[in-house]
């Protein structure tokens, strides 16, 4: 009896002893933050355009936007009469389109290598800048600039890249990253290459903003937030000063979301907006984390089968995936109901209070003036397989960190995306 009594004994010192160690090294992770790029902010700020560009000495640089509507609001104008005061030649590169394409890229490179350009400017929101990115990647590259986002090359170098921003969302102002849209492969690949990518400066005015349909402000706010729940949602403990102030930010988000819907013209709540979409982007929500981004990916199949805005396409994935971790890791749900939600946890079970937060947050979603469910954002029933077999193809057998999912978790994810929401 005394020699199993201290086997046993000796079990649970050993068990003990393991799980102390794992605790003392499980914690923040180490990381290295660099944030190089330059804010230049508030009122009147497109009109340092010219200077940042000489200071850096950009001798011709490409101007790359979307739509025309640049040139109607005269924002176009004032941009090439800074560069023209300035000293610095230009070419002009419109028609990029949401979710930019592969094929807009390949049909600048030639543009951009024949006027020896040496810097980019991206005028505009996240499609832009994505855009211009990729040209800043390819223009000196000798292959084919897909390589880089196929995952085939690492780039060393790339063309500097400045912006004017003009619709706060994608937070690609701040950040190293880039996503394009291959419509012969239908495959909407995001890259993350920090130290070649991100914008050497950012010219932020929010008035810029104010002339944006009420659709594009709502697509914006959802994929900000989205940006910082990919960080906020993870399993690395220690990181509770990180989680504090991504909460902060999605609560400010949503508030200033309110404003707007009712006074589009609000400055501060415009510049609150346009600095929350840099900062859940540019790395600091995320530092010492091991991120998820599990929700981006499941989205990108839709946008690129459907080609629907991507912060429309978040509205409805972001709800599925919360509902399907819920029940496979619900710590974290819990906070963000009870910190982020407001959601009063007395007298409730964890289930109940969780649920409530979703909850909360597809009426936000509601209030927004957007859908929560798949069928009617696409316009017809989804073809579940065909983006659960693309994301294989694109992702491998699992996803994300927050609960790392297989295909089949991928597939009950849009399934649970396709199911009506109450309110």
């Amino acid at each position: 009896m005394i020699s199993w009594a201290w086997n046993v004994a000796g079990i649970v010192f050993f068990v003990n002893f393991v799980v102390g160690i794992l605790f003392i090294f499980s914690t923040m992770e180490n990381f290295s933050f660099c944030s190089p790029t330059e804010f230049i902010f508030g009122r009147g700020s497109q009109e340092q355009v010219g200077l940042a560009l000489a200071s850096r000495r950009a001798t011709m640089v490409m101007i790359v936007y979307g739509s025309d509507r640049i040139r109607h609001t005269g924002l176009l104008d004032q941009i090439e009469s800074s560069l023209t005061a300035a000293g610095v030649r230009f070419i002009e590169y419109g028609g990029i389109q949401p979710n930019p394409t592969a094929e807009s890229v390949y049909n600048a490179l030639p543009i951009a290598r024949d006027n020896k350009v040496d810097f980019i400017l991206a005028v505009g929101g996240g499609s832009p800048i994505d855009a211009a990115k990729a040209i800043a990647l390819g223009t000196l590259y000798p292959g084919d600039f897909w390589d880089f986002y196929s995952g085939k090359e690492q780039p060393q170098f790339a063309l500097p890249v400045g912006v004017v921003l003009t619709i706060p969302a994608a937070g690609s102002e701040g950040s190293g990253n880039s996503v394009i849209t291959n419509e012969e492969t239908h495959q909407k690949i995001s890259v993350r290459y920090p130290n070649v990518l991100r914008p050497r400066f950012a010219i932020m005015n929010p008035e810029l903003t104010m002339t944006l349909p009420w659709d594009q402000t709502a697509y914006g706010i959802v994929d900000m937030m989205a940006h910082i729940f990919e960080r906020y949602f993870s399993n690395t403990p220690g990181t509770d000063l990180v989680d504090s102030y991504a909460e902060a930010i999605l609560r400010n988000v949503m508030d200033q979301a309110y404003t707007l819907r009712h006074d589009p013209d609000d400055y501060d709540a415009r510049a609150n907006v346009m600095w929350a979409g840099t900062l859940a982007h540019n790395g600091i929500c995320g530092v010492g984390k091991v991120e998820d981004w599990s929700s981006h990916r499941l989205e990108h199949e839709i946008s690129a089968f459907y080609h629907v805005a991507h912060g429309a396409g978040l509205a409805v994935v972001i709800p599925a995936w919360m509902t399907f971790c819920a029940a496979k890791n619900p710590d974290k749900l819990w906070k963000f109901a009870v910190n982020v939600m407001e959601v009063d946890p007395t007298g409730k079970e964890h289930k109940e209070v969780i649920d409530e937060g979703i909850s909360e947050l597809i009426n936000f979603y509601h209030d927004l003036g957007l859908t929560t469910r798949l069928s009617e954002l696409i316009g017809e029933t989804p073809d579940i397989e065909k983006m659960v077999a693309s994301l294989h193809r694109n992702m491998g057998d699992t996803l994300g960190n927050y609960v790392p999912l297989s295909m089949d978790d991928c597939r009950e994810i849009y399934r649970l995306a396709d199911l009506p929401t109450e309110e």
